[in-house]
């Protein structure tokens, strides 16, 4: 199982960026997808995630929305209104394992993409 993201770039503050992450690998069909980021000098954190709903850190809340294609075995992030502190490596990631109190666990994924890299300038 494989998980490729892209879409990451330079944006200016109260700009948008849509990250897209594909997963490829036999028949795998996960149950939750979710985004996570990565400041420099900073722990890893959640952002967003998708199982059947949709959980949002409070620091992305109405400005983030995360998708997902099932068909295409896709999840995509939509993200509005960036701030310079939205500045970091995002990296996608898949797993069968998580319930409502752990998906924003990076533990509770079986499988990371490679990161794309968001910035954001004021």
């Amino acid at each position: 199982v494989q998980l490729q993201a892209f879409g990451g770039g330079l944006a200016q503050t109260g700009g948008s960026l849509r990250l897209s992450c594909a997963v490829s690998g036999r028949t795998y069909r996960p149950t939750g997808m979710g985004w996570f980021r990565q400041a420099p000098g900073k722990e890893r954190e959640f952002v967003a995630a998708k199982r059947w709903t949709e959980y949002y850190a409070d620091s992305v809340k109405g400005r983030f929305a995360i998708s997902r294609d099932n068909a295409k075995n896709m999840v995509y992030l939509q993200m509005n209104s960036l701030k310079p502190e939205d500045t970091a490596v995002y990296y996608c990631a898949a797993g069968n394992r998580m319930i409502q109190s752990t998906i924003g666990e990076t533990t509770a994924y079986d499988y990371w993409g490679q990161g794309t890299l968001v910035t954001v300038s004021s």
